[in-house]
């Protein structure tokens, strides 16, 4: 379980503070797949960055599975089970698909099995395998390389940024089945996405609706995502669709 309590961020922006995130206050449950949705400038990506770690929140407390992780550092919380996918991913000069793949999975997979995540993700084993993570990559062919780290990883929780920024139909559309299986075939894992993508909310357990740095609804998507037409977010997803 993640468990958010009282967590605030602030920036310094023309030497005042700036609050982005005020005493946010969220629990996630193992096997849940959770959308956190709203407009622009909410805080998402912000969220996002503070439960992996690469952001520090100014106060607050973050717990998964009981422990206080709040002062661990990025590896230190990839090694109890979180993963993150960047909105834009990172490239690796020199390192191959085959060895991060290798790397992500924390073991020496075969040539076969590293195809496998690959073929998952809707990518030619043969065509990828050996080519490095590098600028002859295009926006979605690495975002799909990441996406295929993390079903390496086989990790607790998932946390993925707008995965859908960058890429094409098809591989929108795949990308919806990837998390449908994600959640079926990885025992108690839990999935986070930031997305304003309504086909990527319709199929979440939940949804987190984040509007001015603080949670202003969370529940089914029975209950949330009617309630968000005619709002800001809705507009965005729209936006977003066309």
């Amino acid at each position: 379980m993640l468990e958010l309590k009282n967590l605030s961020f602030s920036v310094e922006e023309n030497g005042k503070q700036k609050e982005i995130l005020h005493d946010l206050n969220l629990s996630i449950d193992n096997s849940k797949f959770v959308v956190i949705t709203g407009p622009n400038g909410s805080g998402k990506s912000t969220l996002a960055k503070l439960i992996m770690g690469i952001e520090k929140p100014t106060s607050g407390q973050i717990l998964f599975d009981g422990e206080d992780i709040t002062g661990l550092s990025i590896t230190e919380r990839a090694k109890r089970g979180i993963s993150f996918a960047f909105q834009q991913p990172v490239r690796f000069k020199g390192i191959r698909v085959h060895d991060l793949l290798r790397l992500a999975a924390g073991k020496d997979i075969s040539i076969a099995e590293a195809c496998n995540y690959l073929s998952e993700v809707g990518l030619c084993a043969r065509d990828y395998i050996e080519r490095e993570i590098n600028s002859s990559l295009s926006g979605g062919e690495l975002k799909r390389i990441e996406i295929a780290t993390l079903l390496a990883r086989q990790t607790k929780l998932s946390v993925f940024d707008e995965p859908e920024a960058g890429i094409d139909l098809w591989s929108f559309q795949n990308l919806i089945r990837i998390f449908e299986n994600m959640q079926k075939e990885i025992k108690d894992s839990s999935i986070i996405i930031i997305s304003h993508q309504e086909r990527i909310l319709r199929i979440a357990d939940e949804i987190v609706l984040l509007s001015g740095g603080t949670i202003k609804k969370q529940g089914s998507v029975e209950d949330i995502l009617p309630e968000l037409i005619g709002t800001t977010a809705a507009v965005d997803a729209c936006e977003k669709l066309k």
